[in-house]
């Protein structure tokens, strides 16, 4: 598919016309803090919000709602004539929609998908309402935090994946002459999430989507920095006296596991990094 790269200077029809119509049949996926996000703007602790209203434990947005005239369903927060019910709370992929938001080079560019501007094929009436820049839409959405979120986040993934590439190649494993590690990394990035999900396990996914941090939801950054903690004091714990080549293989799988389900989170393409993990391992004398 085409896509339009962005400046933060283009002007584009960014008004919303508020019909709700982008509220349905979509995939909105979320990182932790994001769905901590949404669960204080409901008023809920954040483990109901995740099994009430999301996908894969966690990383993605449930759309179970009221269907469209296209047989499209509504988000799970959206009330009929009312709109988003957690507006305040919404994540980042609502809050650039039409949007897309791309990391290159450690730089982020915007992006829209296809020909036409998406708002245009359900929402002809922006055309008639005041043009904004990318950078004043941003800013009247308050994507900032969010943004931050999203990559602060992109550096826990590389930081868990880190731990699975030291089991990997420090501990002996892959000088032993392993090849199955590798094969299990790659069928983990063709999975489906949830299978992927049903793989970690329930204690692993609770620690990554519902960490107990309680006291700084507002700061993404330092909710993000203690989370990253948390998750490197548990796997220090879990993976600190292993005996066998068959235990270091069993974590070094699951870890890498957890990494490539949070990547799916952040909406990145997890098979992609999967092989991109796979070639950085082989580059350093791990075979398949």
């Amino acid at each position: 598919m085409q896509t339009t790269k962005l400046s933060t200077k283009s002007i584009l029809p960014l008004t919303c016309s508020r019909s709700g119509t982008c509220c349905f049949g979509k995939a909105v996926m979320l990182n932790p803090w994001e769905l901590f996000s949404f669960s204080k703007e409901k008023k809920v602790s954040p483990r109901e919000f995740r099994d009430l209203y999301t996908d894969f434990r966690g990383i993605r947005l449930t759309f179970n709602g009221k269907q469209d005239k296209k047989g499209q369903n509504a988000c799970s927060q959206y009330i009929d004539n009312h709109g988003c019910s957690v507006h305040q709370g919404r994540p980042l992929a609502c809050r650039l929609y039409p949007l897309g938001r791309q990391i290159q080079f450690e730089k982020a560019h915007y992006i829209f998908e296809g020909a036409q501007f998406p708002c245009l094929t359900d929402c002809a009436e922006v055309l008639e309402l005041p043009k904004l820049s990318v950078g004043e839409y941003l800013k009247g959405q308050g994507a900032v935090p969010f943004e931050k979120a999203q990559d602060e986040y992109l550096k826990v993934m590389q930081n868990i994946a880190d731990i699975a590439f030291e089991l990997l190649l420090d501990s002996g494993l892959s000088a032993s002459g392993d090849t199955k590690t590798l094969a299990l990394w790659r069928e983990m990035g063709n999975e489906l999430p949830e299978k992927l999900a049903e793989r970690i396990g329930k204690d692993w996914i609770d620690s990554l989507m519902i960490p107990k941090i309680t006291n700084v939801v507002e700061n993404p950054i330092e909710f993000i920095q203690k989370h990253n903690d948390l998750l490197l004091i548990k796997a220090q714990e879990s993976f600190g006296s292993l005996r066998t080549f068959n235990q270091v293989r069993e974590a070094c799988v699951l870890i890498m596991g957890i990494a490539l389900h949070l990547s799916r989170g952040l909406g990145a393409d997890t098979k992609g990094i999967a092989e991109l993990w796979i070639e950085t391992a082989k580059s350093h004398g791990a075979k398949e």
